[in-house]
């Protein structure tokens, strides 16, 4: 099995872990002398199943990256510690770019006027960058989990 496969099925194990939980949830309690809609005990069971299968893969998935190179430098979660926060830095000056460049109309002379405090334009190109640099991270990382046998 490829690390991309386990991924998505890890990804497929967490969904089906929140599914079977909406489902535990509406049969949970019922009135008395009803049935519950589905039998909360299969669904207990089930995920106790998915739980066990999401734990063998996360261990698998762990493994496999610590044991993965991502370059001569950095080891696979080392690339994607460094697109989390690539992205999260992204996100946050995209923020305050759309802050600063926000437009206010003013009616009258007699209205508060409101400057940017930061450059709009440097900030955005930071943007830019950022959003590049995490693009080609996440696509060697995506290669990376396509060629990588799952330990």
């Amino acid at each position: 099995m490829k690390l991309a496969e386990a991924l998505a099925e890890r990804s497929d194990c967490q969904n089906r872990i929140e599914e079977i939980k909406k489902r535990l949830v509406r049969s949970a309690r019922v009135q008395e002398g009803e049935q519950p809609a589905e039998d909360t005990t299969e669904l207990l069971a089930e995920t106790d199943r998915v739980f066990t299968r999401l734990l063998e893969l996360i261990s698998a998935v762990n493994r496999t990256n610590a044991k993965t190179a991502f370059d001569n430098e950095r080891s696979i979660p080392d690339a994607i510690g460094e697109r989390d926060v690539v992205s999260k830095r992204r996100d946050f000056l995209a923020l305050i770019a759309e802050a600063a460049s926000t437009r206010q109309d003013r009616y009258s002379k007699s209205e508060v006027r409101f400057v940017a405090t930061v450059s709009v334009g440097k900030l955005q190109s930071e943007v830019d960058q950022l959003a590049k640099k995490y693009r080609e991270l996440d696509t060697r990382l995506q290669e990376l989990n396509w060629k990588t046998e799952l330990i």
